[in-house]
């Protein structure tokens, strides 16, 4: 069914075209409609796959896109990598002269003015701190400090040591002014660290410059943490595996198919060491600041992989009854859990994760 045509409309007078009227005019207009629609049929292009890759923080990120062309395609992942780049010299704490340690500088009590982008990233955080009771922190980098050290060593931070790094932990420490876009630490010897948000990020900020360049169907992977944008042409979405808890194939426990999404898993099979017999994973506990000891995996399915990198590493701290529950609570949010006890694995879900379309 066709919409009438609007009023034609003549000095004061307005009046609607009459039957005959139309049909002559459609009879006029019709070859010129079919050959615009000829013209514009012929000079598209079909779209083709390419992948992209690039080292930045700490890992290799992949860009996988379709574009009409490769020119197209390369120029779109150059200024992709170079927004990477970008973000990494903002957010890294192994850079020395990054945004984020130049703040950790500072001296505390100090508001300092930051990039919209810490800004945006702390902001984020702090929600997520606040929601999860301080699960989530991004205060932890004295911990973290310690843990690297406990892990090459193979040697446990002593309980001084602890106690020192705990008086310079806590994300209540950090205040966020959003009108001056200024941060204040307001203890001495704080150290942020973002590294459970960074990546997530930096995926989104990249499919947004993408979209931007008019490259819509595209995924963008930094290892974990995937932002995934349109299907790819004629599939209802990506397929995205969820690694096994175990790690021992290659083979996903599960694959899921996502559009416009956010997706992030977080444990310990590839990041864990032993310290006397115990089983110690790279996620620092912000209760203790010792690396995590139940062996647990948490994937998590959101609407952003900012979202998804913070909330996939608090539920593996909350552990799996309030990490279900803080994800029930989120919006367009799900989650896939699976923990080994006694050498046995048992597997939970959130209720909207059995709603996103599988591989059977």
């Amino acid at each position: 069914m066709f919409d009438q045509p609007p009023a034609l409309r003549s000095g004061p007078l307005t009046f609607l075209p009459s039957s005959a009227f139309r049909l002559r005019l459609f009879s006029l207009l019709a070859p010129l409609l079919l050959l615009t629609a000829c013209r514009s049929t012929q000079t598209e292009k079909p779209l083709q796959r390419f992948a992209f890759t690039h080292p930045a923080m700490g890992t290799l990120m992949t860009i996988t896109l379709y574009a009409p062309d490769p020119a197209v395609a390369k120029e779109g992942a150059a200024a992709a990598f170079q927004r990477i780049d970008a973000l990494e010299d903002i957010l890294s704490d192994y850079q020395a002269d990054s945004e984020l340690m130049r703040l950790c500088d500072q001296p505390f009590g100090t508001p300092m003015p930051v990039s919209v982008e810490l800004f945006d990233v702390l902001q984020r955080a702090r929600q997520i701190s606040k929601l999860s009771d301080g699960a989530f922190d991004v205060t932890v980098g004295p911990y973290i400090r310690l843990w690297r050290f406990a892990r090459k060593r193979k040697v446990l931070p002593t309980p001084a040591e602890i106690a020192a790094a705990r008086s310079a932990v806590g994300w209540q420490n950090l205040r966020l002014n959003p009108r001056a876009r200024t941060v204040t630490l307001l203890v001495p010897n704080m150290r942020l660290d973002v590294g459970s948000i960074g990546k997530g990020y930096a995926a989104d900020q990249v499919l947004r410059l993408l979209k931007g360049r008019g490259i819509d169907r595209a995924l963008v992977a930094a290892s974990g943490d995937i932002a995934i944008g349109n299907p790819p042409p004629g599939q209802r979405g990506w397929k995205v595996g969820v690694a096994a808890f175990d790690g021992a194939t290659n083979a996903p426990s599960r694959t899921l198919f996502l559009h416009n999404a956010g997706i992030s898993t977080s444990g310990d099979t590839e990041q864990f060491i032993e310290i006397n017999g115990v089983h110690y994973s790279h996620i620092v506990n912000p209760a203790t600041g010792l690396g995590m000891t139940e062996r647990i995996q948490a994937t998590v399915i959101g609407p952003d992989a900012t979202t998804t990198d913070c909330l996939d590493t608090t539920v593996s701290l909350l552990g799996v009854q309030r990490g279900l529950a803080l994800i029930e609570s989120w919006p367009h949010t799900a989650a896939l859990i699976v923990t080994k006890e006694g050498g046995q694995t048992h597997t939970f879900a959130s209720r909207g994760f059995w709603q996103i379309p599988q591989v059977r």
